[in-house]
């Protein structure tokens, strides 16, 4: 079964493309260069899908500072830091890059039906504190229909299916899964900042030492003193 994993080398993608591995699937990588802020983020998507031995992986270039819009892709916006896990929870924050995993995920539909795959997996996740809204389940269901609806493989009857295995997770319980299944933290990436080193600040620098620190396991990524 051939399946395309949106891989941005973080510690949600890197969990899914493995997941995708355990689940017996032919693994087919793509990654987005965006001119995101984090652009570091690729480095560490290519060194993942390397150790993984995916069968082809993809960087898709395009620019979303034409029209910025986010903390990501818009400098003159700040990126919030050192918020505690009760202020991420509040609003959708400004890290929030508009129609990104639509972009995303349009570009992966066209890459799985040009090879014939079967699956989409993309690591959402619902429970995340900062509840970005392409991240829950109604958004995931609808853009199925979009599969089924707008594509030959759809119209077909063989439509791509998303897979999304960590949406109901906590972050503690996505780290013990990517334990399970032999995920190089060491290779990962999750800070927003922009540097070389991983700041410890921002909200996804937080979020993950937050839940490594709950499962009493040190993080193997390096931060900024």
């Amino acid at each position: 079964m051939k399946a395309v994993i949106l891989l941005s080398g973080g510690l949600d993608s890197s969990t899914v493309l493995y997941q995708a591995l355990a689940d017996g699937c032919e693994s087919y990588a793509i990654s987005f260069d965006y001119q995101q802020r984090h652009r570091r983020e690729l480095e560490s998507a290519r060194l993942i899908a390397q150790k993984a031995g995916v069968v082809e992986h993809q960087v898709v270039t395009f620019d979303l500072r034409l029209w910025g819009g986010s903390a990501l892709t818009d400098d003159t916006i700040d990126l919030p830091q050192q918020r505690s896990l009760e202020e991420m929870s509040q609003n959708i924050p400004v890290t929030y890059v508009p129609a990104r995993n639509t972009i995303f995920l349009s570009f992966a539909l066209a890459y799985a039906e040009t090879i014939s795959a079967e699956r989409i997996y993309i690591g959402v996740n619902a429970l995340d504190y900062s509840g970005y809204p392409d991240c829950r389940p109604d958004y995931i269901q609808a853009m199925q229909s979009v599969f089924r609806l707008g594509t030959k493989q759809g119209r077909e009857g063989n439509a791509v299916a998303i897979h999304t295995p960590l949406i109901d997770l906590k972050k503690t319980e996505i780290i013990q899964l990517g334990n399970q299944l032999g995920v190089p933290w060491e290779l990962t990436w999750s800070c927003y900042a922009g540097g070389n080193v991983a700041c410890g600040l921002c909200d996804s620098c937080r979020l993950r030492l937050a839940a490594f620190a709950e499962l009493e396991l040190s993080d193997p990524l390096a931060y900024a003193q």
